[in-house]
């Protein structure tokens, strides 16, 4: 019986030191989420959902504001919409002692909505999010997070390492989310037709609620707290923006007011999106994504506030 219990022990300690081992390999390629949760807390930080993920370039703001390493904390509709668990998460992720960040929130009407069957809800509509049930945001390797939400097979970060070749979604240490796809008008324009019929879906299923609205009022509140605020809306393709303006009519004026009422600034700058080049028409390509981020630091700096 000694014997083997002492063969059983010595089986999972391999085991564990096996799943050890293969979790130093844990990188950009890991998955979309993964960098999330790791690396050091930052006090300058980018909000909002994937649109956010990929359209603000940390390291270009890094440039513009010398002495600041920012991290891009936003997600995805999915993930992390405004409402109280993204706060939380927001909270475990910052650096405690911030004093004077820059917190760029990111915002459109999908962030702010809710699936029409739990608006009259009691539970928390953000329940299934990964940012709901993660307690450390700051380890490298994280291993709570590989545990809880990493469901394919642990050699598979060891085979699909960034040292093998960065996948097409690739995040980077600073929360950047940097996607190389084909950009041929043809290829964009086949994936902006799937687009649009996902979000006219959705309009369908979903409205904008008062408890998101909340919820990112609650964030702009304890991030004035850090540091200065600043609401961004980032455009989408042509096709996109009139969805969105024919789901949420005069929604830049709903930001605006909620701005003005909390004495923070708004950036819309949504209104000319034939500037930049879209992967799939909601999301920015890396290049505009570029010139975007430094039309988003230049507004700052103009802003008398930072003066």
């Amino acid at each position: 019986m000694k014997k083997f219990l002492f063969k059983i022990s010595f089986y999972i300690i391999g085991v564990i030191g096996v799943l050890l081992f293969l979790g130093t390999y844990a990188d950009g390629n890991t998955d979309d989420n993964y960098r999330h949760y790791t690396g050091p807390n930052p006090s300058d930080m980018i909000l909002g959902d994937s649109r956010g993920g990929q359209a603000v370039i940390p390291y270009v703001l890094d440039e513009k504001f010398r002495g600041r390493k920012f991290n891009n904390f936003a997600l995805n509709i999915g993930d992390s919409p405004y409402g109280q668990v993204y706060l939380e998460a927001v909270k475990k992720r910052i650096n405690p002692d911030t004093k004077d960040g820059i917190f760029i929130l990111t915002v459109d009407p999908w962030c702010l909505s809710v699936d029409k069957s739990l608006i009259n809800s009691k539970e928390d509509p953000d329940r299934n999010s990964p940012l709901a049930d993660m307690h450390f945001y700051d380890m490298s390797p994280n291993y709570e997070y590989l545990l809880k939400h990493f469901s394919k097979s642990w050699f598979n970060i060891y085979r699909d390492r960034q040292e093998m070749g960065r996948s097409k979604t690739f995040l980077h240490e600073n929360g950047w989310m940097e996607v190389n796809v084909n950009i041929h008008p043809d290829s964009i324009r086949a994936r902006e037709v799937k687009k649009i019929e996902g979000y006219t879906d959705m309009l369908k299923k979903q409205q904008i609620s008062q408890y998101r609205i909340n919820g990112f009022e609650d964030m702009i509140k304890y991030l004035k707290e850090k540091g200065t605020v600043y609401i961004v809306r980032i455009p989408a393709f042509k096709g996109m923006m009139e969805l969105e303006n024919r789901y949420s009519p005069g929604f830049s004026s709903k930001i605006q007011a909620i701005a003005q009422k909390n004495g923070v600034k708004f950036f819309d700058l949504s209104s000319k999106p034939e500037n930049y080049i879209y992967t799939d028409g909601n999301h920015m390509y890396k290049e505009s994504g570029k010139v975007f981020t430094a039309q988003i630091a230049d507004s700052i700096i103009a802003n008398p506030k930072m003066k």
